[in-house]
């Protein structure tokens, strides 16, 4: 081997081991992000119309309060089995119309999270509802806040729609129009999985609030307080991912601000790395781009952990072909609000009745 070619392999070699070394020391030593002191920028100004106005910082985390119902008339959990043979629950909302909605909760919570909204939108006709508890969450998990993988809620949910497809109690499902929806984070799963290999199996997408990505124009810093990244073990384990080592993938990578009034031990507080990276679009702005089905993105004006005005100009420019393709802010409603309070439900009843 020749002087050269001897210097570009030390070089070489010398580089990975700098790279393997940064990752790792990112990754073993990344905790959660601390906290900064906005003690003086912690105050949420409303406008008139109950706003949280454009660069307003919002630190208190979500409110909460109107997620504290009587959910005692839900549905029994359901079960379907996914490809690896593991059982996974929902909960099935019956109605005789011909169109299925399945409802991906946000993080941190399960199919409850839907209960008014499911049973307003069965009991009214609008569509049969099907809301699942994603993997690693729900009433008893295999392992909460884990995945086996990557990528592996939307294999979750292509099992989903092809049991229910199968599925004697469901109306005629296999002429159904399935339309894929969510919140928050499940709502960025939607958009996921509009951008991947099952994108076509639904036939609309709804979209609550959603959180597109932690760096689109829509999100708020730390998702208004809820979320605690630990961003320093984000990023060694993506440098570890992107050379193709996944093994320490099921490590923590993000942790939740829940009030403890609300938790009753099914809420899942941290997430590993992979079940938080499954929630989030692979490029968010080729996702979107790739819905031609029709879309109704609903979001509320005093949402605490996102930018409910600038939604529109993110689906106008990544959708300019689709005129299919609505977006619509109601005043005065929250983060938690645009899935439990009433004066949501009149624009979701008029896109179904349309659709």
């Amino acid at each position: 081997m020749s002087k050269i070619l001897k210097r570009i392999f030390t070089s070489l070699s010398i580089s990975i081991l700098i790279y393997l070394g940064i990752a790792s020391g990112l990754t073993y030593f990344g905790g959660p992000d601390a906290a900064e002191d906005t003690t003086a920028m912690n105050g949420t100004v409303m406008s008139k119309a109950g706003s949280i106005e454009q660069g307003d910082i919002v630190d208190q985390g979500i409110d909460f309060s109107e997620m504290m119902l009587d959910y005692s008339d839900m549905p029994a959990l359901q079960s379907y089995t996914a490809r690896d043979g593991t059982l996974l629950d929902y909960r099935y909302y019956h109605s005789d119309s011909n169109k299925v909605l399945i409802l991906l909760h946000g993080s941190g919570w399960h199919s409850q999270q839907f209960f008014p909204l499911a049973k307003y939108i069965s009991e009214q006709g609008l569509a049969q509802v099907v809301t699942p508890d994603l993997r690693g969450h729900g009433m008893s998990p295999k392992r909460r806040g884990d995945i086996d993988y990557l990528g592996q809620f939307e294999d979750d949910l292509a099992d989903l729609i092809g049991q229910l497809k199968q599925d004697a109690e469901l109306k005629d499902v296999k002429n159904s129009s399935i339309i894929m929806g969510g919140h928050s984070s499940g709502g960025g799963l939607a958009i996921r999985f509009a951008g991947g290999e099952y994108g076509d199996l639904a036939d609309a997408y709804l979209l609550l609030a959603p959180f597109i990505y932690y760096n689109a124009p829509t999100t708020r810093p730390n998702a208004g307080g809820w979320a605690k990244p630990y961003t320093a073990r984000i990023i060694g384990l993506s440098m570890l991912n992107s050379i193709g080592i996944h093994r320490f993938d099921y490590l923590t990578s993000i942790e939740f601000n829940m009030p403890t009034a609300v938790r009753n031990g099914t809420e899942t507080l941290a997430y590993s790395f992979r079940l938080n990276a499954s929630f989030s679009p692979r490029d968010y702005v080729k996702a979107l781009g790739a819905i031609t089905q029709p879309l109704f993105l609903l979001a509320g004006s005093a949402d605490e952990t996102m930018f409910a005005d600038k939604y529109q100009a993110l689906i106008s420019s990544t959708l300019p072909d689709n005129d299919q393709a609505e977006v619509k802010v109601l005043p005065g409603i929250s983060h938690m609000g645009i899935v439990v309070n009433p004066d949501v439900r009149p624009a979701i009843k008029q896109w179904l009745r349309e659709l």
